[in-house]
Parts: structure tokens; C-alpha cells; sequence
């Protein structure tokens, strides 16, 4: 079935199934490790036990999404090896280096405190055990750093020689290849993305079990501080995706044509095309609604500024417009919706109807999983509006590939789609099975702890020798 089939298109659904099904998984534990943090904070300074119980509850569910991201990242990693190996030879010597620091310091910090955070509630000190979840939240944001920085290289790759080989290697500074132009902008918009996602997961959340019943106090309570989320972090959110929109004009303005879908040059101010169908065969925007000079304002601040079109950039040098043009909106359309009910939650709060607005609660459910729908459609602008490219302006993704015909790597592929919504799918079902159940007074945690593998130490609901029921 693979005969006529293309290795190297092969080769990129592959890396793009399994990065998508992986994202998803740090997207939310990222924000929910902080927000257990925060949880965890407000009971120790308050010592209202609702904290806790709302501590427990999600604690629950960050261990299975964490999990999950764990292991769905394990196959990433190999397919450098198996489907890039030229990627990885010429590239090894500069985000080799990265990559491993992120194990060397996100990874182990989360491993060695994640255990007392989830099982040593009754076994440590309370401060010791918020210091632990504190410290897993600050490894979740050590482990984007460092892979932010990695991608971020390969979009404004600086601070590198090329050998005699033809490798990248690192030059005299590590910071100019860490600290690369596009990198503060994608690891503030991406951060703030993950927290947002889990902001809207959790009022969506909060905002089933309000309808269920109003007056329940824990889902109040999620349901507030996610909106207060919505609220404050939305427009800063749009602020920061303006800023690395600017940025990515000025290092990769190839990308910013494809997603503003502009073919063709505008010498006295480009139009922002709100909506259309890119044809790239013909270089248009056929449908387009627009609003004339606008692009030209947000993104040279004169409505009156020339905006150079892809009809400047080689056709070979030129990503692909429909994928870009539609992720973008998507990803824009769903920011400017979490602003909205921002927006909407601080008038009910104003008005003291915050949990009474059905209308409310039902929109906060319905946005629960557009944190999510926001990140991926964002990874595809920035992934496939770098195309043609896998460092870009140096290697080609064409040349990056390993030398496999197209039936190892459809079957490999096939293998991944089957055994991912197999597994994966049971593990969300699980975490979906866990939300639908309100937090109650004195929730359970994960007190229980671990399975006793070498059989020193008796179990919990086992009777030491000589004392048999």
C-alpha cells in the first residue's frame, strides 16, 4: 500500500502525529503543576481545607496527564535516529547539548520530587511537600525552556560554525545559540499558552459541576480562579503573540505572508484578510474578507507601510499558504474567544451572577478544550509556515530525511496511529471519567502510595508475619 508513496511526506505526518499527540499532554501539565502549587500555597497560608480538596482532585488527573506526556515524548526522541538521521548528524553537535541539559535538569528535578508530591502528603513535613510540587512546577517550565530553546534555534538559528563536515557546531558562546532572537518571544507565548489551557480546562470543569449543582463550593472556587485566569492572562496573552508576530517578521517574514496570505506585494498598505480560501495555484485569496490597510498597521504600525508578498520569495523557499493561513486564524479566533469570556465572567462578577449565568457556564464548557485546539494550531503555524526548511535558511527538510523507502516508514506510521488512539484514548477517557466527578469535602488523594515490589516493608492492608487475620 506504500509503493507510490512519498518517504520523506511519510516521514513529516509521522513526526507531526506524534509531536501533536505529545504537546497536548505538557500543554496542560505545565499549567497544572503550577496550579496545584498555588493550591497547595493558599491552604497552607489559609488552612481551609476546600484548597486541599481541590489539591487532591487535580492531583489525580496531573498524574495520569503527566504520564502520559512522558511517555508520548519517549518516541519523539528516536525518530531523530530513525526517520532524521541526517538532521541529527549535521545538528547533533548544537541541540544535542540542549536536549540533554533538559534531562539533566527538568527531567531529573521532576523525578526526584514527584513521588513526594503525589504519594508524600502524610509521610513529610507540609512545607517539604509544597517545596516538592513547587519544585515539579518549576521543572515544568525548565523542560519547555530548554525545548523551546531547541526550536527556537532551528526558526533564528545564531552562535554557530559550520565544520569542515558540513556540521553545525556550537561557537564560542553558548548563550548566542540558547538566547536566539525568536526564543524569549516563543517560550513567554508558549508558557502563557499552557497556562491558559489549563485555565480553561479547569473552568470548564468547574463550569460542568456548576450546572449540576450551583451551589457547590469547590466548584465555585475552580471556577473563579480559572476565570480570573481568563481574564488577566487573555489580553496578555494577545500582547505576546503580537510582540513574537513582530519578531517573526523581521527572521522569518516568509511565514508572516503565509499566514497573512499575502501572494502579492502591497507597495501603499496591505490588507488584514480576516477570512478566505488561499489558492496557491493561482496566488490569490479567493472570497477574501479583509479590512483594507490593516496588516499594515498592526504589523508596521502605518497603515500606509509596504508590505512585501510571497511573489518576492522564491518558489521553492515558499511554505505552504492554506495550512499556515487557516492555523493561524484558528489559533487567533480562539484567543480572542478566551478574551471574550474573560470579559464575560468579570461582568457576571461585577453584577454577582458569576455563578448563576447558565448561559456562562455553558460557554466555559464549550471553550474547556480550546486551550488545547489553540496550542496545536499555533505549533502548526510556527512548524509549517518554517517549511521549507528544518533549520531555516540552512538545511532543507528534504535533505534532512534518512535514506528509507516509503514502506518502512508508512508502517512504522501506521503502527504509531493504531497504538496511540489505543492507548492514549483510554487514558483520556480516564482523565474525563475523573473530572465528571465533583470534588467533594475531604476529597482522597494518593495517599496509598506505590506498590511494594520487594516485600520488606508490609502494605498497607497486609498483616505482618505471625499476626494473620
Amino acid at each position: 500500500m506504500w509503493d507510490h508513496a512519498d518517504a520523506l511526506l511519510l516521514a513529516r505526518i509521522q513526526f507531526a502525529f506524534t509531536v501533536s499527540f505529545h504537546f497536548i499532554f505538557p500543554a496542560f501539565s505545565i499549567g497544572l503543576a503550577s496550579y496545584l502549587a498555588v493550591l497547595e500555597g493558599l491552604w497552607l497560608k489559609t488552612g481551609k481545607a476546600l484548597y486541599l480538596d481541590l489539591f487532591r482532585y487535580w492531583l489525580k488527573i496531573f498524574a495520569v496527564a503527566f504520564a502520559m506526556g512522558v511517555v508520548s515524548g519517549i518516541v519523539m526522541s528516536y525518530q531523530f535516529g530513525t526517520n532524521w538521521a541526517v538532521f541529527s548528524d549535521k545538528a547533533g553537535p548544537v541541540i544535542g547539548p540542549l536536549m540533554a541539559y533538559e534531562v539533566l535538569t527538568a527531567f531529573f528535578l521532576e523525578a526526584g520530587f514527584l513521588g513526594v508530591m503525589l504519594f508524600g502528603m502524610e509521610r513529610v513535613g507540609r512545607k517539604l511537600h509544597f517545596f516538592a510540587t513547587c519544585m515539579v512546577a518549576g521543572g515544568t517550565f525548565v523542560s519547555a525552556f530548554w525545548i523551546l530553546s531547541v526550536n527556537s534555534w532551528m526558526q533564528t538559528p545564531t552562535g554557530f560554525e559550520i565544520g569542515a563536515n558540513g556540521q553545525f557546531l556550537p561557537g564560542p558562546s553558548w548563550i548566542d545559540v540558547i538566547f536566539n532572537p525568536s526564543f524569549p518571544y516563543r517560550l513567554l507565548h508558549t508558557v502563557t499558552a499552557a497556562y491558559l489551557t489549563t485555565a480553561f480546562a479547569v473552568g470548564g470543569v468547574g463550569a460542568w459541576h456548576l450546572l449540576r449543582e450551583r451551589t457547590n463550593a469547590h466548584a465555585r472556587k475552580m471556577f473563579s480562579m480559572a476565570m480570573w485566569m481568563a481574564a488577566l492572562v487573555a489580553p496578555v496573552q494577545i500582547f505576546l503573540g503580537d510582540a513574537h508576530g513582530l519578531n517573526t517578521l523581521e527572521h522569518q517574514p516568509a511565514k508572516v505572508m503565509a499566514m497573512e496570505g499575502h501572494y502579492q506585494s502591497h507597495p501603499e498598505g496591505a490588507p488584514l484578510i480576516l477570512f478566505g480560501i488561499p489558492d496557491s495555484k493561482e496566488k490569490r485569496v479567493d472570497y477574501a474578507i479583509e479590512v483594507p490597510k490593516l496588516s499594515s498597521l498592526i504589523l508596521k504600525h502605518d497603515p500606509n507601510a509596504p508590505l512585501a508578498g510571497l511573489d518576492t520569495v522564491p518558489a521553492a523557499d515558499q511554505p505552504p499558504v492554506g495550512p499556515v493561513f487557516w492555523a493561524f486564524r484558528v489559533m487567533v479566533g480562539l484567543g480572542f474567544a478566551m478574551l471574550g469570556i474573560g470579559l464575560w465572567s468579570l461582568l457576571g462578577r461585577a453584577r454577582g451572577k458569576l455563578y448563576d449565568w447558565r448561559w456562562l457556564h455553558r460557554a466555559a464548557i464549550a471553550m474547556g478544550p480550546s486551550g488545547f485546539i489553540a496550542v496545536i494550531a499555533g505549533w502548526m503555524t510556527t512548524e509549517v509556515g518554517r517549511q521549507p526548511w528544518t533549520i531555516y535558511g540552512l538545511l532543507r527538510t528534504a535533505d534532512s530525511a534518512s535514506p528509507l523507502d516509503a514502506p518502512a516508514v508508512g508502517a512504522s506510521l501506521l503502527a504509531f496511529v493504531v497504538v496511540y488512539f489505543s492507548v492514549f484514548s483510554i487514558g483520556t477517557w480516564y482523565i474525563l471519567k475523573l473530572m465528571d466527578k465533583a470534588p467533594q469535602p475531604q476529597e482522597s488523594g494518593l495517599e496509598e502510595g506505590p506498590v511494594r515490589t520487594a516485600g520488606i516493608t508490609p502494605g498497607p492492608h497486609q498483616h505482618p508475619a505471625g499476626k494473620g487475620a
